[in-house]
């Protein structure tokens, strides 16, 4: 079990920053609310959410022509239950899925002989979900809100101390700096609601993605499983061959669980190509290292096919998010302020940033102005259409 425990204790141990940010958060909230000078109230979140929520959707309908679905709703999940949801937002097939729920409370209660012991239990399963647990979670503390199955999740912990925690470190008189962080506090959860809400409306890009993901995990699991029943020989030699860092063999897990991070396609396919061509092209295996590990070319083709899928899928469900965001809350103060106190930019230079599915989203939303956004969940562009939007225009007309 020593090598397990050693995984389990750097898998915390990158965690640990994270850690220690949510109890310096937790111990100064609780500070503040011990200092009688500090004599300003926040409202509180749900109060918040009870008064915007039905302006959220109502502005939603009007710039998109979409209705956030009736049966929306909206909680405010502690840290601990956040984290569970975190979990749930890995997408996996039925078999992998009671894993990756132990593995996550594991983790939410650092339990490192839990974890050490469900990596013995299953190395392939551990090798492919722990780093997303370790990426999720390293996300916590700047996670605003999030959305799965049907209700918008608002993170009560961050959003409810942040505005005490600014105000605080701003220093005395806080009445005087009360009602601009008030703004900005307001204009967090706007901005978070709104951005969960269009998630809400783009359920078949959600049902795409979750489909495209649970596949690339299912290929992972496969490449993690030819690794891991390598013979010593075949791993020392292709270790040599690529010029890999040595491990020695007291190591077995660590020799492999380096190899499989390195031939993982995401970074060894993905990593070759430049940003626009992300996920559009297969990359081309060394033949050599198609001769000591045969199944590798045909892992890496299968995979390709649901990684695009994928990173189309999140590529408008992001940038959709953002374009509306953009439009909707362009003239909204509280919005700005948040920009301003929070984020120390200001909406010029938030509206400057570009990425893909923003610039993506602009383009059809010019040519077919609200109806862009019910063709785009209807029907999503592919990778190709993505780099191309007069492809997918085509299409629409055809």
């Amino acid at each position: 079990m020593v090598e397990y425990n050693e995984f389990a204790e750097a898998l915390i141990d990158q965690l640990s920053v994270e850690i220690s940010e949510e109890k310096e958060n937790s111990d100064l909230a609780s500070k503040i609310d011990e200092d009688k000078s500090f004599n300003v109230t926040f409202d509180s979140i749900e109060n918040i959410t009870n008064k915007i929520f039905p302006w959220i959707k109502q502005e939603i309908y009007s710039f998109t022509g979409l209705k956030v679905p009736q049966e929306t709703k909206i909680e405010f999940p502690e840290l601990f239950e956040l984290k569970k949801l975190k979990g749930n937002r890995i997408f996996t097939n039925n078999t992998a899925r009671g894993f990756v729920d132990s593995l996550v409370n594991a983790i939410s209660n650092e339990d490192i002989d839990k974890i050490a012991s469900l990596m013995k239990q299953d190395t392939i399963k551990y090798l492919v979900y722990s780093t997303y647990v370790k990426n999720y979670f390293s996300k916590i503390s700047v996670t605003f809100g999030d959305y799965l199955d049907e209700t918008i999740y608002l993170n009560k912990r961050f959003l409810s101390i942040l505005p005490k925690i600014k105000l605080y470190n701003l220093g005395q008189p806080y009445e005087s700096r009360f009602d601009l962080i008030n703004s900005s506090y307001i204009g967090a959860i706007k901005m978070t609601i709104l951005e969960e809400s269009i998630h809400a409306i783009q359920k078949n890009l959600y049902k795409s993605n979750k489909e495209a993901v649970v596949k690339v995990n299912e290929i992972y699991e496969e490449l993690a499983k030819v690794i891991l029943e390598l013979d010593e020989g075949t791993l020392s030699t292709i270790f040599e061959y690529m010029n890999l860092e040595a491990i020695p063999n007291e190591f077995p897990i660590a020799k492999r669980a380096n190899l499989f991070f390195v031939l993982n396609p995401e970074n060894f396919i993905l990593g070759t190509l430049p940003p626009d061509q992300m996920a559009t092209k297969e990359g081309r295996i060394d033949p050599k290292l198609s001769d000591m590990i045969p199944q590798l070319s045909d892992i890496y083709r299968r995979w390709l096919k649901p990684r695009q899928q994928q990173y189309s899928a999140m590529t408008i469900i992001q940038g959709m998010a953002n374009f509306v965001i953009r439009n909707i809350l362009k003239n909204d103060l509280d919005f700005k302020n948040y920009l301003s106190v929070f984020k120390g930019t200001d909406f010029i230079s938030f509206q400057a940033q570009k990425n893909i599915g923003i610039q993506f989203t602009d383009t059809i939303f010019t040519k077919l102005g609200k109806n862009a956004f019910k063709k785009l969940i209807e029907d999503p562009p592919n990778t190709n259409e993505l780099k191309d939007s007069q492809l997918y225009l085509n299409k629409t007309t055809l």
